[in-house]
């Protein structure tokens, strides 16, 4: 039985610590003031806009004393971007909807401000209360298309370029001990939980569904935030799930523990803005299903990983459309530079233990000349490789930047540029009737990758009729 590591027995310590700095509930706390947003005249019709009601609701809410602003159940709220401030948490009970509005007047001028609750520079914040955000993505589909839906784009404001203009859901910008429980996040037309520049979150017991053919409606995307804590998440979206980025800032201590991810894309994916440093990351107990990708680092900025440990993860992966980045991959790791002006950035002491996967691809393992993959390790790990979509397959998929998608047939685990790999007690098995779609059990070239470590791993085949259903 492999004995738990320092790196996780700090991890086990930062959940306590962090459980202990957010707000406290004991009989010395002052007693939370509770508003209802129909006290301040919300129809919770969900056809005329009650913005102006929740925000008197919160505005109301006393500087000095904790305080709940309630959505009653029944209710359906439409509503443009309200602010939370300090102290305030959103109460939106079982059966009762926010619901976004869809159009550019809903949202500030700026486009760095486009959320449905948005609090900034807030302390002693959350949502909670069992009922749902919606962001009604579907009000922002300018054309359904079965590979990949077109999505408007408010670019023609000048507050943003590309196609990548719509709102977010929900936002917490520098902000300190936010708290995201018992909530459903539904349908963002973009990112749907944005953590930025924040310190001290929890977020449990909490689901988010977006459509499948939406692109770039990530789950939750934690951007330059320390000491942030997740468990108990069923996340089901089309682009990423859970995303760890750092843009102006470096990103530590981040725990992801009992959750489901299904995703289009990657369920796990570190990057791909990676500017600043990733530190001291534990996820455990996660069961990743039918994605697109699982398991994923995408470095391309210059920012150094380390200290990070996936454990008792349980992964299927499948080809989806070439549009959406991912080959079925159920671990990928890569450092190349994004462009002739990124720097190149090392991963370093990652551990994959205990991870059982059912893939029509491979692990891909692909650091670059001057930015090594360092000590990695892959212990008690079973993996199981056939074919069950009919998607074209024989692509390495190096995007975004680098070589793009490079045809090659399927290793079991390609390498290149690493220095340090442990591979201790791994089984991989292979459906025999496509074989001819594989290569090798490991692939590497020998002047890129040293110091390999082999105990007891085993590679076999087995027949299809034991993977027919």
């Amino acid at each position: 039985m492999e004995k738990p590591s320092p790196l996780f027995i700090f991890q086990i310590i930062l959940i306590f610590l962090l459980t202990q700095s957010l707000p406290a509930t004991s009989s010395n706390s002052p007693k939370p003031v509770t508003f209802s947003v129909t006290e301040f005249g919300a129809t919770g019709d969900g056809v005329h806009y009650d913005t102006v009601s929740i925000q008197s609701a919160i505005d109301s809410c006393p500087y000095s004393i904790p305080c709940r602003v309630t959505f009653p159940a029944p209710g359906k709220y439409l509503t443009a971007t309200v602010f939370l401030r300090s102290g305030v948490v959103l109460n939106v009970e079982t059966g009762a909807t926010i619901f976004g509005g869809p159009k550019l007047e809903d949202y500030p001028k700026e486009s760095s401000r486009w959320y449905v609750v948005l609090a900034e520079n807030a302390t002693d914040v959350g949502i909670e209360g069992g009922g749902v955000v919606d962001g009604q993505a579907e009000k922002f589909v300018v054309r359904y298309n079965e590979r990949k839906n077109v999505m408007v784009s408010w670019n023609e404001t000048g507050s943003c370029l590309g196609d990548e203009c719509r709102p977010r859901l929900i936002g917490f910008l520098g902000c300190k001990n936010v708290r995201i429980f018992n909530i459903t996040l539904n349908q963002p037309a973009y990112w749907c939980l944005h953590l930025v520049r924040s310190e001290n979150i929890s977020i449990h017991d909490i689901a988010i569904y977006g459509d499948l053919n939406i692109p770039n409606n990530d789950g939750i995307d934690i951007e330059d935030s320390n000491n942030t804590v997740i468990t108990r998440c069923h996340i089901d979206t089309g682009d990423d799930a859970i995303c760890p980025k750092s843009s102006t800032g470096p990103l530590y201590n981040l725990t992801v523990t009992d959750c489901w991810i299904r995703s289009k894309s990657s369920a796990i994916k570190f990057g791909s803005a990676s500017w600043f440093e990733f530190k001291h990351f534990v996820f455990d107990n996660i069961t990743i299903f039918d994605s697109h990708r699982g398991l994923a680092f995408q470095i391309r900025d210059g920012g150094n990983v380390s200290d990070i440990v996936f454990s008792n993860i349980n992964i299927s992966t499948r080809y989806y459309d070439p549009l959406w980045w991912g080959r079925a991959e159920p671990i990928y790791v890569t450092t190349c530079p994004r462009d002739k002006t990124s720097k190149e950035a090392s991963i370093s002491n990652v551990r994959f233990i205990n991870i059982t996967a059912n893939s029509e691809n491979g692990i891909f393992l692909s650091g670059s000349k001057r930015g090594l993959l360092r000590n990695l390790s892959f212990i008690n790990m079973n993996i199981t490789y056939r074919r069950f979509t009919s998607y074209a397959g024989g692509l390495f998929d190096y995007r975004p930047g680098c070589q793009e998608l490079v045809k090659h047939k399927t290793a079991g685990i390609m390498m290149e540029h690493i220095e340090g790999l442990e591979v201790r007690n791994v089984e991989m098995r292979w459906e025999n009737n496509e074989l001819e779609q594989w290569n090798n059990p490991m692939e590497f070239k020998t002047n890129t990758v040293n110091n390999i470590h082999f105990s007891n791993f085993n590679s076999v085949l087995y027949s299809n009729s034991i993977s027919s259903s």
